[in-house]
Formats: C-alpha cells, sequence, structure tokens
C-alpha cells in the first residue's frame, strides 16, 4: 500500500471517528448539562464562560486520546 493511500485511509477513519465522538458528546452534554448549562447562563455569564470553556478542553483532550489510540489501534490491525 503506497504511502499517499495509508495517510488518506488513516485520514478519513480519524475524520469519521471525529465526527461520531463530537456528535454523541454533543448530544450527552445537551442531555445531561442542558438545563444546568443554561441555569448558570442565566445567572452569571462568567461562570458560564469558564465552564464552556472547561468542556471545550475535556472535549479536545478526550477526542485527541481517543482517536490516537483508535488509530493505533487501527494501524495494528491493518500492517
Amino acid at each position: 500500500m503506497s504511502e499517499k493511500t495509508r495517510f488518506a485511509k488513516s485520514y478519513l477513519v480519524e475524520l469519521v471517528v471525529y465526527a461520531v465522538i463530537v456528535a454523541v458528546y454533543f448530544i450527552l452534554v445537551l442531555h445531561f448539562l442542558g438545563d444546568w448549562l443554561k441555569e448558570i447562563f442565566d445567572k452569571n455569564k462568567v461562570i458560564y464562560a469558564v465552564v464552556a470553556l472547561l468542556l471545550m478542553l475535556g472535549q479536545g483532550v478526550g477526542l485527541e486520546i481517543t482517536t490516537t489510540w483508535l488509530l493505533r489501534f487501527i494501524r495494528r490491525r491493518t500492517d
């Protein structure tokens, strides 16, 4: 398999994984934290901004760790 093909395959897998994880994360946050976030938003915008930033940071770190692990697992299986 050529290097370009491996890169394209790896990129597409990572893109699909990111899309699924972000969609699931979004649904879970809305379901479990939606009311709480709305309440914080209505009461104190500064605390809401901090909480939103922490959620975004957590999502980014979680996505990076998950996709790194999954890509290593997939590469090990395909090699």
